[in-house]
């Protein structure tokens, strides 16, 4: 610099006119030294001085917003420090510990201040943990042994005094990026912590997988709904989410879901999948990439949703309203071709025949509403409260199938053990369904209907309906996998009625059938 730098020294007992002649006499001593630093020229009476460049032309604002308390009595040396931090910082000035509860981005004290605040400045800095707050303390070249005892505790940094402008803004500006750094880091952290909360929390399943060569995206992450959602938890972790799928799986939604993954695009489909305990579900699944900032995909997140109720809800509907148009179709049709032959004045026999069959289609139409209302009230109702008793169930089942049909001979076949309680909606009346549709296509003198229940590992329980009919044909039993297309008799509702309830329970529903009768198999878990 063109210029010598200045010195302060202030005394305790020397006013302010004292203090500048001690700081001529420190400049000019230091200048004579040849050094930017050196010892106050009363280095002896503990007086505390700073080695300051000379002061800039004209104020001007700090240039950064951050805030630097200054803790240590109001005489000329803070008037200095002030000066010299202030060219950079927002300065705060203040001699009263209580203070340090206040907001700041570093603190500056002197030996005095420390003495009285040192546990205030170790809790203040422990409230402010994670984040780093620094505190500085300024002590005298021949005070430095005893007031540093203890200090580096509490403090980040020890400045001997005299000092240098320069080198005083250096060792503060450090410390101040590190608090700067600590801060974002900080926010960083509690934003990403933020994130992994919204999606630990997520009301759908969330998975996060690597994006990896070849056809396997092993899993990171998933949320706590995933594992609610498939029973899978952090043991699934480093593996790929195919797990998920099954035999029932579509071949085209797994190429559908393999081609966006290649193509490094979102997707989103309806899969059926299975949970860890075997029970299908419908996923109704979106991936998306992430990207790095070089645009590379590094991973992908999915998002699953369980849609198994609006799919049974939908198969429903279309299955009712195509039985119910084919049927009343139908029905309608021969109701008006009986109307037709009443209006061309037939004999006796042909009115009293066409009055039968309008009167006997009416009533079946009557019966297919009836059917209809039954299937939409058993799958609508809300999941039971409380379980009920299968056993009692049936029984009252037995009684009720004997008094309808008294030639027909309906066994039970039943555990000995306690109650068989399940909590599946709509059970008893598949139940029901499978026996009235056994004794009515039954064309024996006396049907044989034969329901047998057991229990099965893992809490389920299965129920068995064999009667000793003619059999159900095949193409009528297809139309579980052929779908509502195949469906056209109004009959063959309880068929839907009864895979519909299994499968809302996460079941397993069979049909066994030959020339020598059916077994109709409804296997639930007691409490699904």
């Amino acid at each position: 610099m063109d210029s010598e730098p200045d010195w302060v020294h202030g005394t305790a007992d020397g006013d302010e006119s004292a203090e500048r002649e001690a700081g001529d006499a420190s400049g000019r001593g230091g200048a004579a030294a040849g050094g930017d630093g050196g010892a106050p020229a009363d280095g002896a009476s503990g007086g505390r001085g700073w080695a300051l460049e000379p002061e800039r032309s004209g104020a001007e604002a700090p240039s950064d917003d951050t805030t630097v308390l200054l803790l240590m009595d109001a005489d000329r040396d803070r008037e200095l420090l002030a000066e010299a931090l202030g060219e950079r910082y927002r300065i705060r000035t203040e001699t009263d510990p209580a203070t340090l509860d206040a907001e700041f981005d570093c603190c500056v004290l002197d030996a005095d201040a420390f003495e009285g605040a040192a546990d205030a400045v170790r809790s203040r800095r422990e409230r402010a943990d994670p984040a780093f707050l620094p505190f500085v303390l300024l002590v005298s070249d021949g005070a430095r042994a005893g007031a540093t005892d203890g200090a580096w505790e509490r403090v980040d940094d020890v400045i001997e005094l005299p000092v240098g402008r320069r080198a005083l803004l250096a060792r503060v500006s450090n410390l101040v990026e590190r608090r700067k750094t600590s801060l974002r880091l900080r926010r960083t952290v509690a934003d990403l912590r933020l994130k992994e909360r919204a999606m630990d929390e997520a009301p759908v399943g969330i998975t996060l997988a690597r994006a990896a060569a070849g056809d396997d995206n092993p899993l990171v992450y998933l949320n706590e709904e995933f594992e609610a959602l498939t029973g899978y938890g952090e043991e699934v972790l480093g593996t790929d989410c195919r797990f998920l799928q099954g035999p029932a799986t579509s071949d085209e939604t797994r190429a559908e879901i393999r081609a966006a993954l290649d193509e490094e695009r979102p997707v989103s489909v309806d899969v059926l999948n299975y949970r860890a305990n075997d029970q299908k579900f419908w996923n109704r699944l979106s991936i998306a990439p992430i990207r790095d900032g070089e645009g590379s995909v590094t991973h992908y997140v999915g998002f699953q949703a369980d849609i198994t109720e609006r799919k049974i809800r939908e198969r429903r509907l279309e299955v009712m309203t195509r039985v119910l148009n084919h049927n009343l179709r139908n029905k309608m049709n021969l109701i008006s071709g009986y109307a037709d032959l009443l209006r061309d004045d037939p004999d006796e026999e042909t009115r009293r025949r066409s009055l039968d069959v309008i009167a006997q289609t009416a009533a079946d139409l009557t019966g297919i509403a009836a059917t209809v209302r039954t299937v939409d009230e058993t799958l609508s109702a809300s999941a039971a409260d409380a379980a009920v008793d299968l056993r009692e169930e049936l029984i009252e089942l037995r009684t009720r199938v004997r008094d309808r049909y008294p030639e027909a001979e309906v066994t039970l076949s039943l555990p000995d053990d306690d109650p068989i309680e399940v909590t599946v909606v709509g059970l008893p009346v598949a139940v029901e369904e499978a026996v009235e549709n056994a004794v009515k296509h039954n064309d024996a003198a006396a049907p044989s209907v034969d329901v047998r229940v057991e229990r099965r590992p893992r809490e389920r329980v299965a129920v068995e309906v064999e009667d000793d009919g003619p059999g159900i044909p095949d193409h009528e039993t297809k139309v579980l996998e052929a779908g509502e297309t195949s469906l056209t008799h109004a009959d063959r509702l309880g068929i839907w009625l009864m895979y519909w309830v299994v499968g809302k329970a996460g079941g397993k529903f069979d049909i066994d059938t030959d020339e020598d009768g059916t077994t109709v198999r409804l296997e639930v878990p007691t409490h699904p």
